[in-house]
């Protein structure tokens, strides 16, 4: 519970004002409709027996009349404000929760945001801050106001009638309901969260279909994705109707509540009217009001219904804060007298300093990409040190000031050319086309328009060399002590290879270079190699 109370305070620390304004238009929105029924059964009943004792021309209707109407339409009101509210607070909620993950997310390391890119996760993400809406919406404030209404109206019948029938009509409801949630949420539970996981399946599915449908298409495996989609979707209905049963079958339960709390108000109210205790009309207020009262429940039985989703999501997003928390670490000093980089491999140890170059060559599969991500940290690693620590002891943010890698698959975001390269670091224009001009791209640039020029996302506009030589210059303006370089040459032909191998050396005179290579491998700019 402890991980639904932290998210619970984080929504309500987000936009307090407006939720607290949200719970007492809440609270008034079920007052006065309790007080409209309570008041029109009243009425009803008082003009009755005011006929019956031949009165009735002398009985005032305009004053309850204009009671009932204002009830009707103060209700409206209420209404209508508790939703703006409600959802307004509701929505900046849940756009702090996504700042607060996208801030905690900004803070990992390198080798845990590489684990947030699978599609599984990300949609995981997504769906877990979705259901989240319901913890404000049909849980906290719905139980708030149910609370505070039961309470009123206990007040409310033992100063009007008696404290007998305010006393069974509370006793009547809260416990019971109270039982019949739990146990909603008791049996609901892992069929909610089932529910969840299958209907996050079929999104994934259903992306991969879309995304994939050309391939499908050709390879003449639309139709048997075309079943599995129609399983997955079965699968999923089967459990939404599942859940339904158990949430109908707590509706039956309160409603069979409503019926015998306003049975036993009747019976109270029959016993005092007889007793003299009071009269029929105030005796009324009693029934009408437990009628009444069921309106506070309905809210709440989709909540509980929904508890297990909303209860796993608020698991997985408070435990990745208590993780990302336990996870910090202290920058260590570098060992006094240590190479930038030491490997040891097939029993041989290299050591690079400041300015050294090593190519790294191996047929497909023979673990260059690897020992690379191993060097990055972002893959655990035995018998590599940068600066006399293993990668994994450094703090990511130090060790990416250090080491700098660019990768086979260029990250490029949906942005201008200036956009993507400040993604290193602020830099100036003149910076920017100094970097350009390193790998050869400053005139391809400037005939796209310059540094404002846009792209697409992924780096969309730009063929794969030309996306993959902008993440070079991106690399070149941190200037890090350790560069790390996949493929560098990939895509280029022979002189735009050599041209930017030369001025990546020049531009970075005292950076150590390491590079998986298998074009280029013999370049003058590499003075050791490594074969795997």
């Amino acid at each position: 519970m402890k991980a639904l109370i932290s998210v619970i305070a984080l929504l309500v620390a987000s936009a307090p004002k407006t939720l607290l304004r949200g719970a007492v238009l809440s609270v008034l929105t079920l007052l006065m409709g309790i007080a409209l029924l309570g008041l029109s059964g009243w009425f009803i009943t008082a003009t009755a027996m005011a006929g019956i004792a031949g009165i009735g021309i002398a009985f005032d209707v305009f004053r309850p009349s204009a009671g009932v109407r204002f009830l009707a339409l103060g209700r409206t009101a209420a209404r209508y404000g508790e939703r703006v509210l409600t959802h307004d607070a509701t929505l900046r909620a849940l756009a702090a929760l996504r700042v607060m993950l996208l801030r905690r997310q900004a803070q990992q390391g390198a080798k845990v945001l590489a684990s947030l890119r699978s599609e599984a996760v990300l949609t995981r993400i997504v769906s877990d801050v979705d259901a989240l809406d319901g913890l404000l919406l049909r849980l906290l404030l719905p139980g708030i106001a149910a609370v505070l209404t039961h309470l009123a109206v206990f007040l409310a019948l033992a100063w009007l009638v008696t404290w007998s029938l305010a006393t069974a009509v509370l006793l009547g409801y809260v416990p019971l309901a109270l039982i019949i949630l739990y146990c909603l949420a008791r049996r609901t539970q892992s069929p909610s969260a089932e529910l969840e996981l299958q209907q996050q399946s079929l999104r994934r599915a259903l992306i991969d279909t879309i995304r994939h449908r050309h391939s499908l298409i050709l390879s003449a495996g639309l139709a048997e994705r075309e079943a599995e989609l129609l399983a997955l979707d079965a699968q999923t209905r089967h459990s939404a109707q599942a859940l339904d049963r158990q949430e109908r079958g707590a509706g039956l339960l309160l409603s069979l509540l409503v019926a015998g709390v306003s049975v036993l108000a009747l019976f109270f109210g029959e016993r005092l009217v007889n007793a003299g205790g009071t009269g029929p009309a105030l005796a009324a207020i009693g029934v009408f009001v437990a009628l009444a009262l069921a309106e506070a429940l309905p809210p709440l039985r989709r909540g509980f219904a929904d508890f297990g989703r909303m209860y796993g999501a608020a698991q997985r997003i408070a435990g990745g804060a208590a993780r990302s928390a336990e996870t910090a670490l202290k920058a260590p000093s570098h060992v006094l007298n240590s190479a930038l980089l030491e490997l040891e491999v097939s029993s041989t140890t290299w050591r690079l300093e400041a300015g050294d170059s090593l190519a790294i060559t191996g047929s497909s599969g023979s673990g260059k990409t690897s020992l690379m991500l191993q060097i990055a940290g972002l893959l655990d690693s035995e018998g590599i040190t940068v600066l006399g620590r293993p990668p994994q002891q450094w703090p990511d943010s130090e060790l990416r000031r250090i080491v700098c890698m660019v990768p086979q698959r260029s990250a490029l975001i949906a942005g201008t050319i200036r956009e993507n390269l400040q993604l290193a670091q602020d830099a100036s224009d003149e910076a920017l086309w100094a970097a350009l001009q390193v790998v050869a791209l400053d005139q391809v640039i400037a005939e796209r328009g310059g540094l404002d020029a846009r792209l697409g996302e992924g780096g969309a506009g730009l063929s794969g060399g030309q996306a993959r030589r902008l993440a070079l210059a991106r690399a070149i303006l941190k200037r890090p002590q350790l560069l790390l370089l996949d493929e560098p040459s990939e895509g280029l032909d022979a002189e735009t290879a050599d041209r930017v191998l030369r001025g990546i050396r020049a531009a970075l005179p005292d950076t150590a270079i390491v590079a998986n290579l298998h074009r280029f491998v013999d370049h003058p700019i590499f003075e050791r190699h490594l074969a795997l």
